[in-house]
């Protein structure tokens, strides 16, 4: 990279680090740098999920932002569907770059307050790295996962040791650092009774140490302060999970467990209702498992007990609304019923009826700019797929509504064909009719166009099995 293109960007540092003339009143940070291979013209900045402004790149896919007045804290920017936190502290200066080809891998901090982030993102990339290797350990003793997880935190808690000697950071980055590193462990610990083998989960549990969830007793269900970060959901998450199993199994008839069961599933939503205090915190959670319960059953006949509850606890109206549309819907795309009639625009800008390109066994999946990770392993899967199956048609279809030249952009720019890409023409309509959640969700259909999976997922472990009984039927 030519030196002068960064000079604007090296003038602005330079201005965010003088403090001689700054007031304690003077509550603001800058915000600024570089996105390679950009997806689109601006960055999104939110914080506790409320828009602060969308900021629009420069003809140098740069930007630069004031953020003032400043709540001192973590702040999400987002670019083309990926997302990722900055800390930002009164007076701070930070440059960010990063190529959206690797979005997190490559993402760096320069400038007034970039230490504290660059040690941040490179845990996240360390979480990353680790979270194979903790799935295999898994597979271990109770009691050698515990002494595999403890060797993974001490290490961590002595880097930040050394950190915090080295650079001196605010009490705002070691709480958040700290607070880190241990959600990641109680996180660890709360998805082995799921992933260490063994169906009868019951067995699992019973047989744990009696303080393997002892930290239980200190944790904050309703932590004001993290209730935003990741890590801290995915934690809450899978404890929810957890505690609700050990609650499950004080009434089921067996040890055997399926995370698709309304009994469970009740189970989890009435512990999300005595655990959550904040109205707002409670309704996220409740409205979350309901989806996600009504997306993995195939027993209809439990719905109303979920839906009851929900709709019991739940003060949104508009949340209510689309659970229940979702609900619908979903009822009328079961086993053996005709692929509902959406209208399509196809690569060349016509318009088609999705009828008129189903005309043998076929599996269509969706892809969104908002979620560009699933939107390229997506493509490489079916990339994948067509080779192995060639009588099986795999049509994948955006739903975002900003337009068609967006979608073929992003094909190009990743080198994906044009082939079997289509786009929603009436994307809201179109996305309730298809109960289009989550992303992963496909279609497997018959040359008949009845569906055959209106629930298949093309990543799931028995999704080539269905394929072959698809091709042998």
């Amino acid at each position: 990279m030519k030196f002068y293109y960064l000079a604007p960007l090296v003038i602005f540092v330079l201005l965010g680090c003088k403090n001689e003339n700054f007031t304690d009143n003077d509550h603001y940070a800058y915000l600024g740098g570089e996105i390679i291979n950009p997806n689109n013209n601006f960055i999104v900045l939110s914080k506790s999920k409320q828009l602060i402004d969308t900021i629009k790149l420069d003809g140098n896919n740069r930007f630069t932002y004031k953020v003032s007045p400043l709540q001192t804290g973590l702040y999400a920017f987002k670019h083309g569907g990926e997302t990722q936190m900055v800390l930002l502290e009164p007076k701070d200066s930070v440059l960010l770059r990063l190529n959206t080809i690797e979005f997190d891998e490559s993402l760096v901090y320069t400038g007034k307050g970039s230490r504290k982030n660059n040690y941040l993102i490179n845990e996240f990339l360390t979480n990353e790295k680790e979270e194979k290797k903790i799935l295999k350990y898994c597979q271990l003793s109770a009691n050698e996962y515990e002494k595999q997880l403890d060797s993974i935190k001490n290490y961590k808690l002595e880097q930040l040791r050394k950190f915090k000697n080295r650079h001196k950071p605010s009490k705002l980055f070691n709480k958040i650092a700290k607070a880190n590193i241990e959600y990641n462990y109680y996180f660890s610990k709360e998805i082995y009774p799921f992933v260490h083998y063994g169906k009868n989960k019951s067995n699992i549990l019973e047989s744990l140490p009696k303080d393997f969830y002892a930290y239980r007793k200190h944790i904050n269900y309703n932590d004001s302060f993290l209730k935003d970060y990741f890590v801290y959901n995915t934690f809450l998450r899978w404890s929810f999970n957890n505690i609700a199993l050990q609650q499950h199994y004080k009434h089921a008839k067996n040890g055997n467990f399926k995370s698709s069961d309304a009994c469970y599933n009740l189970d989890r939503l009435k512990l999300v209702d005595s655990l959550i205090s904040s109205t707002t915190t409670k309704e996220d959670w409740l409205h979350y498992y309901t989806i996600a319960y009504l997306n993995k059953t195939s027993n209809t006949n439990d719905n109303n007990a979920i839906l009851d509850f929900y709709t019991g606890k739940s003060t949104n109206t508009a949340r209510k609304a689309m659970v229940s549309s979702y609900a619908s819907a979903l009822s009328k795309l079961k086993k053996g019923a005709i692929f509902p009639e959406v209208e399509l625009t196809d690569s060349n800008n016509s318009d088609t009826a999705v009828a008129s390109i189903i005309n043998s066994a076929t599996v269509i999946s969706f892809w969104s700019q908002s979620y560009y990770e699933h939107f390229k392993e997506s493509q490489y899967k079916i990339n994948e797929l067509r080779l192995k199956y060639p009588e099986i048609k795999f049509v994948s279809i955006n739903i975002d509504d900003n337009g068609l030249d967006a979608a073929l952009t992003a094909l190009k720019q990743n080198n994906f064909s044009y082939n079997n890409q289509y786009q929603l023409k009436h994307a809201e309509a179109s996305k309730k009719v298809l109960a289009i959640y989550p992303m992963t969700k496909a279609f497997i259909i018959d040359k008949n166009q009845r569906i055959i999976n209106g629930k298949a997922n093309i990543f799931a472990r028995h999704f080539e099995e269905e394929l072959l009984a698809l091709i042998n039927n």
